[in-house]
């Protein structure tokens, strides 16, 4: 976490969190949800703006943490701001030549697992959390699985991933337990 973000959260300790207004789709794209955006409906039918200024997504991807209850924010000086998630709540890139595995913040991975659910999308399990394959890097991944780098993957729902791998879709999902499927 940036220190100007740790600076603001002791100086501002009490800021209400921000739901409904930031989400991550299934290719590591952050999209902005206003007022009219999420009264058109939910994400990812309806995604928002995509953020394209690389110093925001930077400064996103640096300050994006998990909550205790299986949700993700993104810190935002003293506020957070709950990511509503399309599929999991990293997106993994592979390298083509190492096979190396980076989240879409940029952050680098080891692959403990992968699973491929029924619509053929391959997620990882890795030492820094769960995520999806991003669709372009599927012909790398396929070679890390074909050449023994990586297990071959186990089948798994979607619907039931994440509770397997303790995270929620939408932070609007109240506070059930993580032992319930957070939709």
């Amino acid at each position: 976490m940036d220190e100007i973000v740790k600076a603001a959260l002791k100086k501002w300790p009490n800021v209400p969190a921000c739901v409904g207004w930031l989400a991550l789709d299934a290719r590591g794209d952050w999209y902005m949800r206003d007022d009219r955006i999420q009264a058109a409906g939910p994400f990812p039918r309806i995604k928002g703006s995509r953020i394209l200024h690389d110093k925001l997504r930077e400064f996103i991807g640096r300050n994006y943490e998990r909550a205790d209850d299986g949700s993700w924010f993104f810190q935002n000086g003293p506020q957070r701001v709950y990511v509503e998630l399309e599929a999991a709540p990293f997106v993994w890139r592979v390298a083509p030549h190492s096979l190396s595995v980076a989240s879409h913040t940029g952050r680098a991975a080891t692959v403990r697992a992968a699973w491929l659910d029924e619509a053929g999308r391959l997620f990882l399990d890795t030492d820094i959390g769960f995520g999806i394959v991003h669709t372009q890097d599927m012909h790398d991944a396929a070679h890390a699985i074909e050449t023994g780098r990586w297990a071959a993957p186990a089948s798994m729902p979607f619907a039931q991933m994440p509770a397997r791998f303790a995270y929620r879709l939408s932070p609007q999902a109240g506070t059930a337990s993580l032992a319930g499927v957070p939709t």
